[in-house]
């Protein structure tokens, strides 16, 4: 009968307990999709407007790298929170019942899950410095196993048995990452029975406190049975908020890693605003600009001076390396001048409106993304900004003589082109680089920039893409061309030649074959030469022809 009041304390907590989880289960289910939702948004958000050159800096990239796994702990975080809370609940009413019996009970309770606690932080800790330190570790074995079953990938596997070398790198890259969890789980191992020592002689003394007030007179002992109950629910309750609370702990560590992101990417961001743009595009000019990426020991750009009228074709020529990439995205507003000064009508792109500058450029670069949606939406993200128009869509389309292509697809404009989904067909390499054509036209910006715009194109199809080009100027488009193919800059407006990212000439064409031992001169003459005629032999032999087939004689 003395035991009675407790045990139905006992048991009403154990019930509300249940109904808290119950409750808070049903919450958290409504929460934690949404919570995710904003959060990654707001991430992603920060990234896309993160400076290209902040996102070569390796140490930005890690940054973000680990606030892209903090995205997936907010949701975990929000579920782990509300344990948390039931957890905390339930072991206040339980210690409180443990107060009503005796109130050194309730501090032997706390000593029992002390070990465990600290075990629990000091595990989250070792396992969130793993993660960090071995983050890239871990983004390259996600990008070989990416390209063991990525279709692009999948000939050069199969013909050069590129794959096992591949599974071998993703074998021993594995390996290592198998060697930091058993250190990790030795290390688990021995702060567990250190913590689990501890914990059991913390619960051995609650029970002697225990059997001294039963054999002092201070407990009766329906009561002491009724405590022993009351401690063992507590204990379990307790155990249960330190497991729990740990999984928060680590969750929030990661949580940390995406506010720092945030607040990176805000850092990095591109500015708004900024001065406005006096009217349209009549020139770019550069003014001892010079460039060099972050970590990099040299400049990719040096003091270069050169101007970009409105309405002409330019052309940037030169090696691998040389910096017209580079040239090209300062041009676009990508990147800012390290030095000099980098003028759009007057107005330095460091002191302009970014997003003004962006509204007036569109990109073809080599690389273009092959953006996984259907060939309508392919051309309208190159103006995702404005409202689709179909008649502006199927004009850019016959500008870059994509129409035929397009509408030659299963579903016409509707194919989803990209492999591996219902209804997706694949486009050779050709067929995306008039996609990326129309694209870029699609955009109706003043100045255009195109990197191999013809690289994957038929010969037929390469020169009308150039005459295409040359013959936007009409309009008042500026061309900046990047190209190795010298035959498609003899048309060019004006052409610089770049070498070690530096100018070293500039003119026409005709005024830089003019130069004898020129750059220009001597890359040209080093392309005409191999489209030299000429015929096998039957020796094997390759002997020069004139132009009708018939073995040249010498004069």
């Amino acid at each position: 009968r003395q035991a009675l009041p407790a045990l139905a304390a006992v048991a009403v907590v154990a019930v509300l307990s249940s109904l808290l989880s119950a409750v808070s289960t049903a919450a958290s289910g409504q929460l934690e999709p949404k919570i995710e939702r904003v959060c990654t948004a707001r991430f992603y958000q920060g990234v896309i407007r993160v400076e290209l050159a902040a996102l070569e800096d390796q140490k930005v990239h890690r940054a973000l790298d680990a606030g892209r796994f903090g995205t997936d702990s907010i949701r975990m975080m929000l579920g782990s929170s509300i344990l948390v809370l039931n957890a905390l609940i339930g072991l206040i009413a339980a210690a409180g019942v443990l107060f009503l019996l005796h109130p050194l009970l309730v501090l032997m309770l706390f000593l029992v899950a002390a070990p465990k606690g600290w075990s629990a932080v000091l595990s989250a800790r070792r396992q969130y410095d793993s993660r960090h330190t071995w983050i890239e570790h871990r983004r390259a074995i996600s990008v070989i196993t990416q390209k063991l079953t990525d279709q692009a990938c999948a000939a050069e596997i199969r013909v050069h048995g590129a794959g096992r070398l591949l599974v071998d790198a993703y074998a021993d890259m594995s390996r290592t990452m198998e060697r930091e969890q058993q250190r990790l789980a030795r290390a688990e191992a021995a702060t567990q029975t250190v913590a689990s020592a501890g914990s059991g002689l913390a619960a051995l003394g609650a029970y002697g406190v225990l059997w001294l007030l039963l054999i002092g007179g201070g407990m009766p002992l329906a009561v002491a049975g009724t405590a022993v109950i009351a401690v063992r629910t507590s204990s379990a309750g307790l155990l249960a908020l330190v497991m729990q609370f740990n999984r928060l702990y680590e969750e929030a560590m990661y949580l940390k890693d995406w506010e720092d992101a945030c607040i990176l990417a805000e850092r990095h961001a591109i500015p708004e605003g900024g001065d406005a743009l006096s009217g349209p595009l009549e020139e770019v000019r550069l003014e001892k600009v010079s460039f060099t990426y972050p970590g990099a020991a040299s400049a990719a750009l040096d003091k270069v001076d050169l101007t970009i009228p409105r309405g002409t074709v330019v052309a940037l020529v030169g090696a691998n390396g040389s910096g017209k990439s580079t040239l090209a995205k300062l041009v676009a507003g990508l990147y800012l001048p390290g030095d000099g000064r980098l003028l759009w009508n007057g107005t330095d792109t460091r002191d302009a409106d970014r997003e003004a500058v962006f509204g007036q450029v569109a990109l073809l670069a080599q690389d273009f993304p092959h953006w996984p949606m259907t060939a309508r939406a392919n051309v309208h993200i190159g103006r995702s900004d404005q409202r689709l128009d179909q008649w502006r869509v199927e004009r850019a389309a016959d500008g870059a003589d994509a129409t035929d292509m397009i509408t030659a697809l299963p579903h016409g404009w509707d194919s989803l082109v990209v492999k591996g989904f219902e209804r997706g067909t694949q486009l050779s390499g050709g067929q995306w680089q008039r996609l990326g054509g129309a694209r870029a036209r699609y955009r109706e910006a003043a100045l255009l920039v195109v990197d191999e715009p013809t690289s994957a194109l038929d010969p037929r199809a390469e020169i009308e893409t150039f005459r295409a080009l040359r013959a936007l100027t009409g309009g008042g488009t500026t061309v900046l061309l990047i190209t190795h193919r010298l035959a498609a800059t003899a048309s060019a407006d004006l052409i610089y030649v770049l070498d070690a990212g530096r100018l070293i000439e500039q003119g026409t064409h005709t005024e830089l074959m003019a130069l004898a031992g020129g750059h220009y001169r001597s890359l040209y003459e080093i392309q005409a030469a191999q489209y030299a005629t000429v015929v096998p032999d039957g020796s094997g032999r390759r002997d020069s022809t004139d132009g009708e087939g018939h073995p040249k004689t010498a004069d």
